[in-house]
């Protein structure tokens, strides 16, 4: 088995490795890996539904979709993510137990009382620190997780946090739940990286085949190929959701004004926009605008800038109708 402590921080090129690994390398691979600053969303999920849009923007967060189903979750610096690919012929290759087993023996090493919960969690006092998810293609199985060592929990939650009543469709949505870093559980200090070594050695002499392996300049290329080409891309990321109904409104100085979306595969299929306000001309353009345009905010913008919003509602700017789009 490969074992493999990937340096990289960009989340687009991580998710890129993961892929990588799991198609393209035909042995085994074990891999350690952190993202800085990312959201990192389940196959099935639609994006816009799990993460908070302006949040999102304001700090700087990079949004991904990864292969593998199962609920978004918030990386950062304080966060440590680890990557078994195998392959197999038996029926045990969807097992969650016999992944986290060696994160479990390590944690159980420093002192930790952390168990294997659920469907896919590992917690620590019936906090979770760790979330897991697997993605199977014939006979290989690829199983990630997060390990919460020092991460900044008011930006798991605060980036996270949406309003549940603005998106109604069937992507699948994440279930909140209380979450500890396992750091805050060691009985002595321990950095990250004396952590992250501690994982390797124990995976390095636990499996009887394991060896460290290193990325060639081969490798790389063919990682950033994907990364460019699939994971940094808006159709990947957004375009991919679900259908899903959209529906946000506010109170302005105009009135009462609500948009409601439907939307297929990231792309608007239908716009209706309601309320109390007053309207000079048929708002019938503006909506018509909208169709067959990704539910993205620079499309919506340039579209809107068409128009002179003073010929169309009495009192209520573009800037505001945009901020109610998502």
């Amino acid at each position: 088995m490969l074992c493999i402590h990937h340096h990289s921080t960009d989340p687009y090129f991580n998710i890129a490795t993961d892929e990588f690994i799991f198609k393209h390398i035909d042995e085994d691979c074990f891999m350690l890996w952190q993202n800085d600053n990312a959201i990192i969303v389940g196959k099935h999920q639609n994006t816009l539904a799990e993460i908070n849009l302006d949040y999102v923007k304001d700090k700087g967060i990079k949004v991904v979709r990864r292969l593998s189903g199962g609920g978004a979750v918030y990386h950062d610096m304080g966060n440590l993510n680890f990557t078994f690919t195998r392959t197999s012929d038996n029926e045990d290759m969807v097992d969650f137990k016999r992944y986290t087993k060696p994160i479990l023996e390590v944690l159980q090493g420093l002192g930790i009382d952390a168990k294997f919960e659920g469907r896919n969690d590992l917690t620590i006092e019936g906090k979770k620190f760790s979330g897991n998810a697997e993605h199977v293609f014939k006979n290989k199985v690829m199983h990630h997780g997060t390990l919460l060592f020092s991460s900044e929990m008011k930006d798991v939650s605060g980036a996270l946090k949406v309003n549940p009543l603005k998106y109604q469709g069937r992507g699948t949505k994440s279930i909140p739940k209380r979450v500890t870093n396992i750091s805050n559980h060691l009985k002595e200090p321990l950095s990250l990286e004396a952590f992250t070594d501690g994982i390797m050695q124990h995976i390095l002499t636990t499996f009887p085949d394991a060896r460290l392996y290193e990325f060639t300049k081969k490798d790389l290329e063919a990682i950033q190929k994907i990364r460019d080409e699939k994971y940094a891309t808006w159709e990947w990321n957004f375009g991919r959701s679900p259908e899903y109904n959209f529906k946000q409104g506010m109170r302005t100085e105009g009135g009462v004004i609500e948009v409601h979306l439907d939307v297929e595969k990231g792309i608007i299929k239908k716009a209706q926009i309601t309320g109390d306000f007053f309207h000079i001309r048929e708002i019938t353009p503006i909506q018509a605008a909208l169709i067959n345009l990704p539910h993205e905010e620079q499309a919506i913008k340039k579209a809107l800038s068409q128009f002179d919003f003073k010929q169309y509602f009495k009192d209520i700017t573009k800037d505001e109708l945009l901020s109610i789009m998502f």
